[in-house]
């Protein structure tokens, strides 16, 4: 019986080869970090606290999972940084964006639901039930809900892409990164992230139009309204 064997690559033998596969290597490395780096320049000076974020009508809350229909740890998290701006009066709405593609996985709802929980009113709380990806929830907060400026909210290593790509999709943004624990979820949320950096700059530069689009909605036009007649 005839075997086959995988051929092995060889490795350059003379010095001027090992030089080029050495810069061929390096300029591999170079454009796969390049993404990464595009992020940290386009977000850096828009990060800020929870102290001393500027007010702002909207605040924009990331889906990041349920755990048995209840928001998943990082993601309670994300919504206690919401709540502790609305208490503090530097945002009058929450527009909460997250996965409804399946009719017994709601991310909206689960997140408005931990919302009003922890006191901020119903009526202040609009859902985007298709805000599959960051991209999707940027884009479909600026062409569905209206929202031209707002403060994103997610952990630290998310918050550069969210603002990155929020601001790509005409959001003006500022980002209040959650403190987490560098546990092993936040070492495999930082490494995901290397990798969704480069999705992040081709969504920047193409501007695909989200999974779904669909028409307008009044929600956070509405919800400002009620905020402003009550004084807030």
């Amino acid at each position: 019986m005839r075997r086959f064997t995988v051929p092995r690559p060889r490795l350059p033998r003379t010095r001027a080869g090992q030089r080029r596969l050495v810069r061929v290597v390096a300029g591999l490395g170079t454009l796969a970090l390049l993404p990464a780096t595009w992020l940290h320049l386009t977000a850096e000076d828009r990060l800020r606290t929870a102290a001393d974020v500027p007010r702002t009508d909207v605040a924009v809350v990331f889906g990041a999972g349920l755990w048995d229909g209840e928001p998943s740890p990082y993601l309670a998290h994300r919504l206690d940084a919401a709540a502790e701006l609305y208490r503090a009066g530097r945002i009058r709405v929450v527009l909460v964006t997250g996965d409804n593609s399946r009719e017994d996985y709601d991310e909206p709802d689960a997140m408005r639901a931990y919302l009003t929980r922890h006191g901020v009113p119903g009526t202040r709380i609009v859902s985007d039930y298709a805000g599959f990806d960051t991209w999707d929830s940027c884009v479909r907060a600026r062409k569905i809900f209206g929202v031209d400026r707002a403060v994103l909210i997610s952990q630290g290593f998310h918050v550069r892409r969210a603002v990155a790509l929020c601001e790509a999709a005409g959001v003006r943004s500022y980002g209040v990164g959650v403190t987490e624990r560098h546990d092993a979820t936040w070492y495999y949320g930082g490494a995901r992230e290397i990798l969704a950096a480069g999705k992040a700059a081709l969504d920047a530069a193409f501007r695909p139009d989200p999974r779904f689009l669909g028409p307008e909605e009044a929600g956070v036009r509405r919800a400002l309204a009620e905020a402003r007649a009550a004084g807030e």
